[in-house]
């Protein structure tokens, strides 16, 4: 495990299940994160949206949900009563629509800055985004990062050989970080290959259940 040939066949078995998506396509997350465009505020907006409606769902519910509610606000704007009625959670759809009335101003203020870090500092002060969530928000939008969720700190348990550590969402341990670390840094030296890529990657085979713990 946690060589260039493991991480390829990972790779290659998601691939020929068609399962290579998060909200984009495998192909697009390696381009994107190799060569950052930028978006504009609807697109920032849409991003949001869907790395918001994604916790605690699996990646197909996400995105179908992410898709009535975009429709509908492509259609109606981000008007609450109607978009509660697609997805009832008060706090979720009150951020889709704050972040949607708001998005030029918050796309602007993302950009102007510089610094990766930075970025992702100010997307923790969007409403809704916690620190993870604002990982995977980094990560949509181009910024080469690790997302660190449950199945990423149980792959750095696991490399780190230290299995009385316990993964945990709400806060990351740092031990566990470390070790996650050191293993993304040692699957980009042998890949070559963006580490926010490698970590999309190796979210999917244990979330479809080609890596098991």
């Amino acid at each position: 495990m946690f060589d260039a040939k493991w991480f390829f066949d990972l790779e290659k078995q998601i691939c020929e299940l068609g399962v290579d998506s998060d909200a984009q396509s495998f192909d697009d997350i390696k381009q994107n994160l190799s060569c950052p465009k930028k978006l504009s505020p609807d697109d920032f907006a849409n991003n949001c949206a869907y790395v918001i409606l994604a916790g605690g769902f699996s990646q197909k519910t996400a995105k179908k949900i992410h898709q009535q509610i975009m429709r509908d606000i492509f259609t109606n704007g981000a008007e609450y009563d109607s978009l509660i009625k697609i997805f009832n959670n008060k706090n979720k759809i009150n951020a889709i629509c704050k972040i949607w009335d708001n998005r030029k101003n918050f796309c602007d203020a993302f950009y102007a800055l510089k610094d990766d870090q930075e970025k992702i500092n100010y997307l923790t002060k969007l409403p809704h985004i916690g620190k993870i969530t604002a990982n995977h928000l980094g990560r949509n939008l181009g910024i080469d990062i690790v997302k660190y969720d449950i199945w990423i700190q149980r792959l750095g348990i696991l490399y780190g050989g230290n299995n009385n550590l316990q993964p945990d969402n709400k806060k990351l341990n740092d031990y566990i970080k470390i070790a996650c670390d050191a293993m993304f840094n040692k699957l980009v030296a042998e890949t070559n290959l963006p580490r926010g890529y490698i970590d999309v990657v190796l979210w999917k085979a244990c979330q479809i259940g080609l890596i098991t713990f």
